[in-house]
């Protein structure tokens, strides 16, 4: 897979062809001998990135939902089993899912109950975008915080700029989300863009990979937090925050925004996971070993 870029600049010293700030040759996404073996590896992954979230604190009792297209039955996605926490959860409890919301019981966990709310929002934007492979939503504490003003972010930080002009606004509340017609708004608000803020409720991201999306639904909570504090300081000090121009920050978008620099970005927390766990995937093997 050939790394992806969004935007361009003639300044390489700033911007090179990979789409990320670097000298010599970046690494690439792997690639897999079979489709199983990527199914696997998806498996292994988003069963990570619950437990990163889980570390996180991205958790409010049974909240929260990611998933990822699946490899073999690409009409179907992974999602986590209702009601187990995310630090405890193992490829061996995901279950699989079509766009009907019907759980395929051969290839799931043995907890196959399903969330209603993940089934309406994740099997919209699947359906509606081919390019999105993965996608995140959980209750987190600045996205919900920031999500009460129903508005987009600023450009007030380089890391916000990865979002510049990619993240939509769902500016209504409609209750829990249990009908097609509150996904499909939220499709619709999400748009061809990467994250949306959901007023009243929280935030949403969506990539091409499990690791790009994890790098981005942290920095888009975190670049909430920091709104948040300036927007503070900023009442108490009676001085506006500064806004970075529509040049830099689209060049800024240009470097950090792409699905590559997503991707590049996610990849430490899952080898700080692997780290701390003493697993990891081994692609020879296409199972999970200890390290």
């Amino acid at each position: 897979m050939a790394p992806a870029t969004n935007g361009s600049s003639t300044d390489d010293a700033r911007v090179g062809a990979s789409g990320q700030v670097g000298i010599g040759t970046p690494p690439s996404p792997p690639e897999f001998a079979s489709k199983q073996q990527e199914r696997e590896y998806l498996k292994f992954r988003l069963a990570q990135a619950f437990r990163i979230f889980g570390k996180l604190g991205y958790d409010e009792g049974v909240a929260g939902h990611i998933t990822v297209r699946d490899s073999i039955r690409t009409d179907c996605f992974w999602v986590n089993p209702f009601g187990k926490h995310f630090s405890l959860i193992q490829p061996s409890d995901l279950i699989l899912v079509d766009h009907h919301g019907n759980v395929q019981p051969a290839e799931s966990g043995p907890n196959q109950f399903l969330n209603k709310a993940a089934f309406m929002i994740h099997s919209a934007i699947h359906a509606a975008r081919p390019d999105v492979n993965c996608a995140a939503h959980s209750h987190s504490v600045y996205g919900r915080a920031f999500s009460t003003f129903g508005k987009h972010l600023d450009m007030m930080t380089q890391d916000s700029c990865a979002f510049y002009q990619d993240h939509g606004v769902y500016d209504q509340y409609g209750g829990v989300v249990l009908n097609e017609d509150e996904g499909a708004h939220i499709v619709e608000a999400l748009g061809n863009k990467k994250a949306v803020i959901l007023q009243n409720h929280g935030i949403l991201v969506a990539a091409d990979t499990i690791e790009a999306t994890v790098h981005f639904f942290i920095a888009l909570e975190k670049s909430c937090q920091v709104q948040l504090l300036a927007d503070a300081a900023a009442a108490s000090l009676g001085k506006k925050p500064v806004i970075i121009n529509d040049a830099d920050a689209k060049l800024s978008h240009s470097v950090i925004g792409t699905m590559y620099g997503g991707w590049f970005s996610g990849r430490p927390h899952f080898q700080l996971l692997e780290a701390s766990e003493g697993v990891k995937f081994d692609m020879e093997k296409g199972i999970s070993v200890k390290i």
